[in-house]
């Protein structure tokens, strides 16, 4: 699929939910997990940024944002400290 498509597409839905708004509980929930989704990925990316000076890195992906976006600081220092001294 081309990527401007999906994005053209993201963007309908985007000023769609904008407009007319999100008043089904399901739909706000799936929005709110989905924001702490993007949060948590750029934790990570920070996270890996800084990280990159120690050779530290964790790999970025639905389970890793999904902990430290809805976990928040101490899910991404459980992440740091599974790397650590689990794996």
């Amino acid at each position: 699929m081309d990527p401007i498509l999906v994005i053209a597409i993201l963007a309908g839905l985007v000023i769609l939910l904008l407009t007319v708004g999100a008043p089904l509980k399901p739909i706000r929930f799936v929005g709110q997990l989905a924001v702490k989704l993007v949060i948590g990925a750029l934790m990570l990316f920070f996270v890996n940024a800084f990280g990159s000076f120690f050779a530290f890195h964790i790999p970025i992906n639905g389970v890793t944002a999904l902990v430290s976006g809805v976990l928040g600081i101490p899910g991404l220092l459980l992440l740091i400290v599974t790397k650590q001294f689990i794996l």
